[in-house]
């Protein structure tokens, strides 16, 4: 057992270490490590949101991050109108709209 320490320590005091690199290999390991747990995640879930909200059309009911359900009665380029009751209609930023439950589709996260 003392032979395997003597020449382990053999080693490490044999080879020299530049700790500048050591560093560095440390922070790229992690930005990858937090590139694969964060950051491709969220863009993965913004781009099927955009996917999502380019596919909205006339008569789908949705849904805002705010809760309120409405059937869609009019597009604009950046904001939806929807029909929320008998006579009321409501106009929200299309980035807002969080949920599609088209009839052919049944319900979309």
């Amino acid at each position: 057992m003392s032979s395997l320490m003597a020449s382990l320590l053999a080693l490490q005091e044999g080879t020299p270490r530049n700790p500048t690199i050591i560093l560095v290999i440390y922070v790229v390991a992690f930005i990858g490590i937090m590139w694969f747990v964060i950051i491709a995640p969220q863009r993965r879930i913004q781009r099927k949101h955009q996917e999502m909200i380019g596919a909205v059309k006339k008569g789908d009911e949705v849904m805002t991050e705010g809760g309120i359900l409405g059937t869609v009665v009019h597009l604009g380029d950046d904001r939806l109108t929807l029909k929320t009751g008998e006579n009321t209609r409501v106009t929200v930023a299309r980035a807002k709209i969080a949920r599609v439950m088209s009839a052919d589709t049944g319900a979309q996260a």
